[in-house]
């Protein structure tokens, strides 16, 4: 049987909920992904265009300090990789996680949480910082997606 481990960055705890919710509909391991600065409401709002979250999206290279680090990462075979979408794609700070583990042999699968958009260009975003890894097609949840609709999707990477 395959650990799992469900990682996940929430701005406003959107996402946690979905993570949470998948990690007890799949039985896999809980990490949140916290930046070593927390963002502010100005931080994230998107209309600003020097805000915080703004100026980081505009430059794919600038990666977010995180606080901490996912322990015992060789353990996990799937990793499932929950954020909001930010400008069609994943927050910077994913790829900061991304490249600070040793990803090789393991399945890296994306899942996010959108006030309407869908997955946009995520996966070409992330590409290059999953070396080594399989990266899986992502999907786009409802905030209120159940437990039985979290875990029919997982159950193709297993």
């Amino acid at each position: 049987m395959s650990k799992k481990l469900v990682a996940y960055f929430s701005a406003s705890g959107v996402t946690a909920k979905l993570a949470e919710r998948l990690s007890q509909a799949i039985g896999a391991d809980l990490y949140e992904i916290q930046p070593e600065k927390a963002y502010t409401t100005a931080d994230l709002d998107w209309t600003d265009k020097n805000s915080r979250s703004t100026r980081e999206m505009n430059d794919k290279s600038f990666r977010p300090a995180i606080a901490g680090k996912a322990e015992n990462m060789e353990q996990y075979d799937t990793v499932y990789v929950g954020f909001p979408i930010w400008w069609y794609v994943a927050p910077t700070i994913i790829n900061t996680f991304l490249e600070s583990c040793n990803l090789t042999g393991k399945t890296i699968v994306p899942f996010a949480t959108s006030g309407g958009n869908g997955m946009g260009k995520t996966n070409a975003g992330l590409k290059d910082s999953c070396r080594g890894a399989k990266l899986a097609e992502g999907k786009r949840f409802n905030a209120d997606a159940t437990e039985a609709e979290l875990k029919a999707w997982a159950e193709q990477f297993s």
